[in-house]
């Protein structure tokens, strides 16, 4: 874990990483949205699995593939007669878990006006979920997803641009971060950053300035 070098001030912008941190949709290592996936498709989710997150996922990730062409495939490939639309709908659905208490967290910065971000490995279709269906998109000032930008953490490039986008300085960014290969990466590129788990997830509210006496 790596605490951020600066005192938290009202300049410091936060960027939240998305699936758990503000997501609490990762369960040990698994996305929990899959867990009745067999029961409620009928189909296998080994072979889902195979058929879109094969080789060059990071095509998707990154906007260079369509989500849904994947999807289009698996479903044919397979005979999913409800088609790539409706998986979409369930996967994302069925994926949307917000933290409450990281949600309370963040209620609570944008009451005292801090300046809050997404930053996401999430390709078009479900950031703009995210956004819309989620209401994120009212609750922050930015989603910056690297299926729009063209790169993805741990790039140093997907930090630039969300400081040049930003028009701030890199020490003025705070990231809060599960993936433990993205923190490094952004404290490289000068950025703060917290790797958030499930046992660090109680030093939130220190390392955001929001101890009682504040």
């Amino acid at each position: 874990m790596i605490q951020p070098s600066v005192t938290f001030n009202s300049h410091t912008i936060v960027a939240w990483d998305f699936d758990g941190v503000l997501n609490r949709d990762i369960m040990k290592g698994r996305f929990i949205w899959a867990d009745t996936f067999e029961i409620d498709i009928g189909h296998s989710l080994s072979e889902f699995t195979e058929n879109v997150f094969r080789d060059r996922f990071d095509e998707v990730i990154t906007g260079k593939v369509d989500l849904r062409e994947r999807i289009e495939d698996w479903a044919r490939t397979v005979n999913y007669t409800e088609g790539a639309d409706a998986l979409i709908s369930y996967w994302f659905k069925n994926d949307a878990l917000p933290d409450a208490e990281v949600s309370r967290v963040k209620d609570i910065l944008n009451c005292r006006g801090v300046r809050q971000i997404i930053v996401t490995n999430n390709e078009a279709r479900r950031a703009a979920f995210i956004e819309r269906e989620m209401g994120f998109g009212n609750r922050v000032e930015h989603v910056f997803a690297s299926g729009r930008m063209g790169v993805r953490k741990p790039d140093p490039a997907f930090f630039k641009h969300v400081t040049d986008m930003l028009d701030a300085p890199p020490e003025q960014m705070l990231l809060v971060e599960d993936c433990p290969k993205n923190v490094p990466a952004a404290v490289r590129c000068g950025w703060r950053a917290f790797h958030f788990t499930e046992h660090t997830r109680y030093q939130l509210h220190e390392v955001l300035g929001l101890n009682p006496q504040n």
